[in-house]
């Protein structure tokens, strides 16, 4: 991380940003949250047969697991929206409430559609967890510090996937624990996690809330989404038993299309209110980023279901040890998550970690296609696995981070919440499809199998062996052969599979290695488009404002009108980077700030002299050499540099797309008529042109949102150059041209002499008609100045500096003509003098010494040196009183001629002595005041 961008991030921090500590004590309870969702889909897979068994029915056991999927996912984008309107901790406590709700009513369960209906209460908990603990991240931590802390969620993702099975397995092998079935405790675990992270949710969850007004809340679009939703996820979870052709099936496909296609029709309509707003999939980002969202998903979750069921079909795993062998894949993720988010927080840098992390899971994919066979051993599998776990550890987290920092921050929960949700629809496709690869094609690799091992002598002996032949446990062997060595039986109980002979359960081993491993290679073929997918992602900077601190910036542009702006600091410091504009970070935060207002003028209040309008650099002085200007302004309303005059025509009236509209002004804030707007890509590729009309007001609509360059050119005018970022909606950027009328001159004033000497050192201002700064300059040694890139028109030109009167003359400019005015300050005088003492004639130091002004007015006042003398600088002409005091005080009259240099000396006296009638003292002359003795008592070198 550059200096730069370290101080800009301390810079925010400051500015409201949590501590690190603060955040940790909010992700404590976060990911308790999180955890218990996690958990809960594998400590429930492991322990479902045995539920099945005691409930009586086993037939029933998958819609338990498809009621929890069918809830969570539906409630998923609910939860991001309805946070995004009154606020994430109510809502992540009323899921964590759900969660427990369900998990107490599902330990008392009596019959598998009871636990169903009860999973389905938990999954409508579980669908708040999952999505609102990364939205409530994102709210808390800036993108460039995010994918640190987002390393923890997978953690406790990944540390779940290992307990769940260990838990379930050991809890539902009790027959009894304290008077309950032992498989009860599995939802009863829940509850002191779940108490534990709703109170300290309830706690220390405490972040600011930007509300919202004249919102509506699209429940149409909630119903019409699991209309579409839930027919496809039953036939995706039942279809193997239903067949995929089978008239429930095609009932599944037919209402899940009308549902969905109404869902997409309603939310069309409530367009910004909508559940899904489809604006979202303007950004190429989101758009992008979900398609890969959903392959990854898919990979992510057939990888994770298909190697169990090879450590367990094949090695003969339990279900408990083979949660114990996917070590290795959860390692590779908590590494590679964690690893990530530090370098991501270090360097800025996102994109290369999906698109190595595809590579790597596409790899272990290939070669676990090529290598994974009955035989493989387990440590050679395990270098598989943590090469597919290091690949999903680093892409996981950085595409939720990518359409996190590509999105506003009024819309975090509903961006996070789809993220969640589409990724969640790919792992059920994923698991639905790879599942059912393996179960249609294992019976023709069995087959295969059994043919192949009738050349085996092994398989051979073992088959004419007779005491094979008679060992029962052997039975269901011969049963599948007479049968022909179908693998129907196989399918339905895999169990005889560890009891038999080995040299008999090896063809049925063979032909679910091979079934297992035909899926690894379609895997890898899904998730290399997702690789190609995701090199054309934009790396967008990411910024160091947090989602809270972002939603208010927004908030307060919003309501700050037409002269607020939408761009925080970090978000132009950004956008400079994102296209290679050459600016460093301080002055794109200056700008930013620069344009946010903070210095801002009404269209028609006097220039300040910080130097905001016209070509100042904030400093009270102003660059003379003007140019085309180039900065950074975003989603909101620019403040125009000339103040913002009222808009009519087409910049008044903008769609709700997203485009460009605003102004063109020349200087002086008269709109220009017929200025050519041209919007290009960062690369210079035009998207769009066209002219602005008699008000000055263009408009120009774009396809999709993205950093554009626009440029305004006018005949007699300086073109103008900006980065405008536009994401959904319509950005408003003013334009102010400068002309390309100028001044120049020199500046001087009188000598001793008689003459005139050039003045260096004087700052030279050009103000408009309204009092607005067009231009300012400093002479040069020479008193020269020039002043360029005014529009034609009247101005006032000032000059002023130190030892001088100021000097205004008015003057017009002609278009593109070059005026020529030298301007003379006011010739000035000074006052030099002495305060000495009667009684010895020596200089009295540290008198006091104050000359006033004709009018009654104090123009200075100082103190005198070792020798008693004072001076006066940069007088007018005029008639002064000076007066000195240190002893008894005296005063005297002196005449000061212009451009000439006056002395006086002034005589202090004895006190009780009267003062004389002061003398006028003219020119160079000398005047003498009255003498007046030193008290005796008192050193004429000093005062008392």
């Amino acid at each position: 991380m550059s200096t730069e961008v370290a101080v800009e991030a301390k810079a925010e921090r400051s500015a409201g940003e949590l501590s690190h500590r603060q955040i940790l004590t909010i992700l404590g309870g976060l990911l308790l949250g999180m955890f218990l969702a996690a958990l809960d889909q594998t400590v429930v897979s492991t322990a479902i047969r045995t539920i099945a068994d005691d409930l009586g029915g086993l037939s029933e056991q998958a819609w338990a697991t498809t009621a929890f999927l069918i809830t969570s996912t539906i409630v998923t984008p609910l939860y991001g929206k309805l946070s995004d309107i009154y606020g994430r901790k109510p809502f992540f406590l009323l899921a964590i409430i759900l969660f427990l709700i369900g998990s107490i009513t599902c330990t008392f369960a009596t019959s598998m559609y009871e636990l169903a209906a009860f999973r389905a209460l938990q999954g409508l908990g579980a669908g708040g967890l999952f999505s609102l603990a990364l939205t409530i991240l994102g709210d808390i931590v800036p993108p460039r510090e995010r994918a640190r802390y987002q390393g923890l969620f997978l953690a406790v993702f990944g540390t779940s996937s290992v307990l769940g099975p260990v838990i379930g397995g050991l809890l539902s092998g009790q027959k009894t624990i304290w008077g309950l079935d032992g498989w009860r405790w599995i939802f009863l675990v829940n509850v002191p996690i779940g108490l534990v992270a709703l109170a300290v949710v309830a706690k220390v969850l405490n972040i600011p809330h930007v509300k919202r007004a004249n919102h509506r809340i699209d429940w149409p679009g909630a119903i019409m989404l699991a209309v579409g939703l839930v027919p496809l996820l039953i036939i995706a979870e039942q279809g193997r038993e239903w067949g995929w052709n089978s008239g429930r099936a095609w009932l599944c496909y037919g209402i899940g299309a009308v549902g969905l296609i109404v869902f997409v029709l309603l939310e069309r309509y409530y367009k910004d209110d909508a559940l899904l707003p489809l604006r979202l999939f303007r950004s190429s980002v989101f758009s992008l980023v979900t398609i890969v969202g959903v392959i990854v998903g898919m990979g992510m979750f057939g990888g994770i279901a298909l190697l169990p069921q090879f450590l367990q079909i094949v090695h003969g795993a339990t279900p408990i040890e083979s949660g114990y062998l996917m070590l290795p894949l959860v390692g590779g993720i908590m590494i590679a998550s964690i690893s990530s988010g530090q370098i991501t927080s270090r360097t800025g840098k996102y994109k290369i970690f999906p698109v190595i992390g595809i590579t790597l899971m596409v790899a272990a994919m290939v070669i676990m296609y090529f290598r994974v066979n009955v035989d493989i051993p387990l440590w050679e599998l395990d270098l598989y696995m943590f090469m597919f776990g290091l690949g999903l550890g680093g892409c996981m987290q950085t595409l939720v981070l990518a359409v996190q920092n590509a999105s506003p921050a009024r819309d975090m929960g509903v961006v996070t919440a789809s993220s969640t949700f589409f990724r969640q629809l790919g792992g059920t496709l994923g698991t639905a499809i790879f599942l059912s690869i393996v179960f249609s094609t294992v019976g023709g690799k069995i087959t295969d199998a059994f043919n192949a091992a009738k050349t085996d002598p092994n398989f051979l002996a073992a088959v004419s062996d007779p005491a094979v032949r008679a060992n029962p446990v052997n039975a269901p062997f011969f049963a599948a052969q007479a049968g022909g060595a179908n693998a129907s039986g196989v399918l339905n109980d895999s169990a005889f599979l560890q009891t038999i002979d080995p040299r008999l359960a090896r063809p049925f081993l063979q032909g679910f290695s091979d079934s297992i491993v035909l899926t690894f290679i379609i895997v890898a073929a899904i998730l290399a488009v997702a690789l190609i997918l995701v090199l054309f992602v934009k790396e967008l900077p990411l910024r160091t404002m947090s989602g809270a601190q972002a939603a208010a910036q927004e908030a307060a542009d919003a309501a700050a009108g037409p002269a607020g702006v939408s761009m925080s600091k970090e978000a132009a410091t950004a956008e400079l980077a994102a296209v290679g504009a050459p600016m460093t970070v301080a002055a794109a935060a200056a700008e930013a700030e620069r344009r946010a207002g903070r210095h801002a003028m009404s269209a028609y209040e006097p220039a300040s002299s910080n130097g905001h309008n016209g070509n100042g650099n904030g400093n009270g002085h102003h660059d003379v050499s003007n140019g085309p200007t180039a900065f950074i302004v975003s989603n909101g309303e620019p403040t125009p540099a000339y103040g913002t005059p009222a808009v009519a025509g087409l910049a008044a009236q903008p769609g709700d797309g997203p485009e460009v509209y605003g102004v063109v002004n020349r200087g002086d804030g008269l709109g220009l008529a017929q200025v050519v707007v041209t919007v290009a890509d960062p690369t210079g590729r035009q998207e769009a042109r066209t002219a602005t009309d008699a008000t000055g007001a263009y408009r120009v609509p774009l396809q999709h949102g993205g950093t554009y360059l626009v440029v305004a050119a006018a005949g007699t005018y300086q073109p103008h150059a900006a980065l405008v970022a536009v994401s959904d909606r319509p950005v408003r950027h003013d334009v102010a041209l400068t002309g390309t009328s100028a001044v120049l001159g020199t500046v001087g004033a009188p000598d001793q002499t008689g003459g005139n000497r050039p003045v260096p050192g004087v700052t030279v201002t050009l103000i408009d008609v309204r009092g607005d700064v067009s231009a300012a300059g400093v002479t040069d040694q020479n008193g020269r100045y020039h002043l360029t890139g005014m529009p034609d028109g009247n101005y006032t030109l000032t000059a002023a500096g130190p030892g001088h009167q100021p000097v205004a003359v008015s003057l017009r400019l002609d278009v593109g003509a070059t005026l020529e005015r030298d301007l003379e300050l006011p010739r000035r005088s000074r006052l030099l003098g002495t305060v000495t003492a009667a009684s010895n004639g020596r200089g009295v130091p540290e008198a006091i010494a104050t000359l006033v002004d004709s009018g009654g007015t104090v123009v200075g006042s100082t103190v005198t040196g070792p020798d008693g003398s004072f001076v006066f600088e940069d007088l007018s002409e005029g008639t002064y009183t000076l007066t000195a005091s240190g002893y008894a005080p005296v005063a005297q009259v002196v005449q000061v001629t212009a451009g000439a240099q006056s002395t006086a000396a002034v005589e202090l006296g004895s006190p009780g002595t009267s003062p004389l009638a002061p003398e006028s003292i003219n020119g160079t002359g000398n005047g003498n005041g009255h003498q007046v003795s030193l008290p005796h008592h008192v050193d004429a070198g000093g005062v008392r």
